[in-house]
């Protein structure tokens, strides 16, 4: 690989520093390398400090853009040529993060919405596990209607357990109790129609098996980082023996959902196992 050519990938990140460390070891995987100089410059920024965005969304706590807006900078001033931000919440902000910095900003939704369009079949519903403050802010909603495809969402008291599971998560805790959590309430937008379930939250993939959800699962971490290997990479497919797959067919070793996840806005289709 032309290491020369490649982009530096900046993460504005530590919201929260466990689903950061989830981004980058996916990064990590899905880059396709032989040698530790094969692999990416990664600036990663993991600020915790940053007010939390679903309480700012539901007018419960400070607005979290001053400090977005800052660590976002501050990864461009230190040679970040793209940046990903593996908080779904924090995407509620994307604009004024965007017009602050004169890199290009990935944008979650996005990214996720173009790999369910392209599974085949097509889902016509996607069941969306998130914050309240992302399905408050109608994030998924409208990258996935702009696809044609409707969201199913949980009711009050499965949002609440939605919820809980993700502050489980922030407190460190993965264990039996909060994946049950998360498998039933899958389970509830499932029966009511959705044929996909996309892990909103960054913390979420932390908890769920997905072996246990009966339609594919869509990891928007993993979709991340996907997009920002994709994007960092040079744009010349090269060959590499024993490595996952480049550009639109890009694959982490743990994405038997999804085989491909094609570029926002890409009609390549991506097959089903």
């Amino acid at each position: 690989m032309s290491r020369a050519r490649q982009k530096v990938v900046g993460v504005l990140g530590g919201m929260g520093p466990l689903a950061t460390a989830d981004f980058y070891t996916k990064l990590v995987r899905l880059t396709p390398a032989r040698t530790d100089q094969d692999h990416l410059r990664v600036l990663i920024d993991s600020n915790p400090k940053i007010p939390d965005r679903t309480a700012a969304l539901r007018g419960d706590g400070p607005d979290p853009t001053e400090a977005l807006v800052a660590t976002a900078q501050g990864l461009e001033r230190a040679g970040a040529d793209l940046i990903a931000i593996p908080c779904n919440s924090a995407h509620a902000y994307l604009d004024q993060i965007r017009r602050s910095v004169g890199i290009p900003v990935l944008d979650i939704m996005e990214e996720v919405a173009a790999a369910a369009a392209a599974l085949v079949p097509r889902p016509r519903a996607a069941g969306v596990l998130a914050t309240s403050g992302t399905m408050q802010a109608r994030l998924y909603h409208r990258a996935l209607a702009s696809r044609g495809i409707d969201v199913v969402e949980p009711a009050a008291a499965e949002q609440e357990r939605v919820t809980a599971a993700i502050r489980s998560v922030k407190a460190g805790d993965l264990g039996a109790t909060v994946r049950e959590r998360v498998r039933e309430v899958a389970a509830a937008l499932i029966g009511r129609g959705a044929q996909v379930v996309v892990l909103g939250c960054t913390e979420l993939p932390l908890v769920t098996d997905r072996q246990a959800i009966s339609v594919p699962v869509l990891d928007g971490t993993e979709v991340l980082a996907v997009a920002a290997v994709r994007t960092a990479l040079p744009s010349e497919a090269e060959e590499f023996p024993g490595s996952p797959e480049r550009s639109t067919t890009l694959r982490s070793p743990g994405m038997a959902e999804v085989p491909g996840i094609p570029r926002a806005g890409s009609s390549k289709p991506a097959g089903r196992p």
